[in-house]
């Protein structure tokens, strides 16, 4: 694909993405829990590349997804992954006060309501997946769906719903952090099979979910699942070394956040195992056997392979 072409689908997919995930958030007006509800927003709508929901929506069309169920979990996807920096950004883990060049959600609302944001994040995004259901059946009624269609259809959701939860949870996302915090407090010296696991569990984790939901609602097999989480932890592993490699390189203007904290806090990552250097090349490595993974899978890839080359060696 030309890169002009690539930059201009992609603003175009990013303000569609962007505009679902706007759609499902709650509204606070006229409502006693007003406060949480504000904070919960502010911390989704502050920016983010909404990378994603755009891997989900992009799986789902290679797949020949074409209606709008995927939409109520490429919602879900950012709330929980917003949640999880929401956490992550409080005094008693990483104790950030920056996160997209904005104040982050404790810094603006105070310790308390940012736990409670998080929290609601957490169980909105499962409130806001489960429409999905609502959405099979209001399109089966729609096009005169026979029972079998339907029926699969909520299999499908059923699965996705699967998928989501477990890698958000302690076989996930929560996994990788509880090993990441325990590793900092106790000042643990980490292996690389740990530092491995903490990566694949707390960043690769919310990544193989985007590529394998929006597959399984597609009607994608068993073994095409499977494919997509291992291109879907080659990339989420190769983001986490580029970010480890930001904060050595990288600048607080363009990053949008502190910078140089990992060796100020004496934080093992996988520049401090690797080098810089070799970080760099297993970045790309990453990169590439997710790339050779993505040819065996069916439809368009042009503008997928563009968005996942777009994250190697990445400045933000």
């Amino acid at each position: 694909m030309d890169r002009k072409v690539f930059v201009t689908e992609l603003k175009r997919q990013t303000e569609i993405a962007e505009y679902i995930v706007m759609k499902y958030l709650p509204n606070p007006e006229d409502r006693f829990q007003q406060s949480v509800i504000e904070a919960m927003n502010y911390s989704v709508t502050v920016g983010g590349k909404r990378l994603r929901p755009l891997l989900m929506q992009e799986t789902y069309r290679m797949f020949r997804g074409q209606d709008e169920i995927i939409e109520p979990f490429m919602a879900a996807i950012e709330m929980i992954h917003t949640y999880s920096l929401v956490h992550d950004d409080l005094p008693a883990m990483d104790n950030d006060t920056l996160r997209r060049g904005k104040e982050t959600t404790w810094k603006k609302y105070g310790e308390a309501m940012a736990i409670l944001a998080g929290d609601g994040l957490l169980n909105y995004a499962y409130e806001t997946a489960i429409k999905s259901f609502d959405l099979v059946e209001k399109e089966g009624a729609m096009y005169e769906a026979g029972p079998e269609t339907i029926s699969s259809r909520y299999q499908s959701c059923a699965k996705a719903m699967s998928i989501l939860t477990e890698k958000a949870g302690i076989f996930g996302m929560v996994g990788g952090q509880c090993l990441d915090v325990e590793a900092e407090k106790k000042d643990l010296d980490l292996s690389e099979e740990q530092l491995l696991f903490i990566h694949e569990h707390k960043t690769a984790a919310l990544i193989q979910a985007s590529f394998m939901i929006g597959g399984a609602l597609a009607g994608a097999g068993k073994r095409q699942i499977e494919r997509l989480e291992k291109i879907g932890y080659n990339i989420g592993v190769a983001f986490q070394i580029r970010d480890d490699c930001l904060d050595v390189i990288g600048d607080t203007e363009t990053l949008g956040k502190n910078v140089g904290s990992d060796e100020k806090d004496g934080k093992k990552t996988y520049v401090t195992l690797h080098g810089l250097e070799q970080s760099e090349e297993d970045e790309k490595r990453m990169t590439e056997e997710a790339l050779e993974l993505l040819k065996g899978l069916p439809g368009k890839h042009e503008f997928m392979e563009e968005l996942l080359l777009s994250l190697l060696g990445r400045r933000n």
